[in-house]
């Protein structure tokens, strides 16, 4: 697959002439010939046009977990290679993931930031770090800290968590005053089966429910939650700090399907956070393990970040558009 990943869009220069011929500056006057002017000679110029489009200073990072069921280590080699801005590391079973020091050779040697550090919420990740939750955010934010990452993404609680859903939301905030750190709660889905619904998460899937400091919007959830993405991000406002770029058919299953193949609004939220100069990070995180070779892998990933990178260089307002 051609595409210039890693290039972004580039703003043209105006006057600048696509053949040999020398630039026309006006007919001649009274019938005299024009005298000869050097292209390079000063003339007054009308004041410098606004740009064409608009590229937000949100990085495009890639999740570790879309490489599953390759390794950690796989993500930052694959993230480098294609251009990506940096990576979210997802704390789950896999060790590297759990060892601050290995990550840091790993940013290292790939030159590649970690903007972000995922706290291990996952049914799966139930005994990484410790068992207590309020632990395993501790060590997210030393993590984070020690790493340079902005943000820890986390999951509402489950609902058979009792005590920590009873004090998360006091708790995320009292954690946010004591770090520079985003605590980002990130918006679920309820769990169903055929005609069944059950709700797992407290205080509640839609985290827009609740008064966060900072949010996630993961547009795979939104599609199994069967709700609206844009309403969604309307509800967080300047609060919204992190997204999952990922897309759905609105099916039970947690799709993360590569951004433009599903129903998700992906290219219209893009193009909305870069209008508004969104500053966050947008995170891929997709499900490549159906990939039937590594080079299909990339190809996803690439096609993922190409998407993702046209829609945030979004078209700049016109003076008349802003006009009252």
């Amino acid at each position: 697959m051609d595409l210039p990943l890693s290039a972004r869009p580039v703003k043209s220069r105006r006057g600048q002439t696509t053949n040999n011929s020398a630039p026309s500056y006006g007919e001649p006057h009274n019938g005299a010939e024009e005298p000869h002017v050097h292209p390079t000679a000063p003339r007054n110029l009308s004041p410098m046009a606004e740009p064409v489009v608009r590229i937000p200073d949100a990085k495009v990072a890639l999740s570790t977990a879309s490489v599953y069921p390759e390794s950690t280590a796989t993500a930052f080699e694959i993230a480098a290679r294609l251009g990506y801005d940096g990576v979210e590391v997802m704390v789950w079973t896999d060790p590297v993931s759990q060892d601050i020091e290995a990550l840091r050779r790993l940013s290292d040697y790939h030159r590649i930031p970690i903007l972000a550090v995922h706290a291990p919420c996952l049914l799966i990740t139930q005994r990484v770090w410790s068992t207590d939750p309020w632990v395993k955010l501790q060590r997210a934010q030393a993590a984070a800290e020690k790493l340079g990452a902005s943000t820890v993404v986390v999951h509402p609680p489950f609902r058979w968590q009792r005590q920590y859903a009873r004090d998360f939301v006091s708790g995320i905030w009292r954690m946010a005053d004591e770090t520079d750190v985003r605590f980002a709660v990130e918006n679920m889905y309820p769990w169903r089966y055929r005609d069944r619904e059950m709700l797992a998460y407290a205080p509640d899937w839609d985290v827009t429910k609740e008064d966060y400091r900072h949010f996630t919007i993961d547009l795979s959830h939104t599609a199994t939650a069967r709700s609206d993405a844009m309403q969604m991000i309307d509800r967080m406002g300047d609060r919204l700090g992190h997204v999952h770029l990922a897309d759905g058919n609105g099916s039970g299953k947690d799709e993360h399907l590569v951004p433009g193949r599903g129903s998700q609004p992906c290219a219209e939220l893009l193009e909305r956070l870069a209008l508004g100069g969104f500053d966050g990070h947008v995170v891929i995180e997709v499900n490549t393990r159906r990939a039937m070779s590594g080079a299909e892998r990339e190809a996803d990933l690439a096609e993922a970040l190409a998407f993702t990178r046209l829609h945030l260089a979004s078209a700049a307002p016109t003076a008349q558009a802003r006009r009252p």
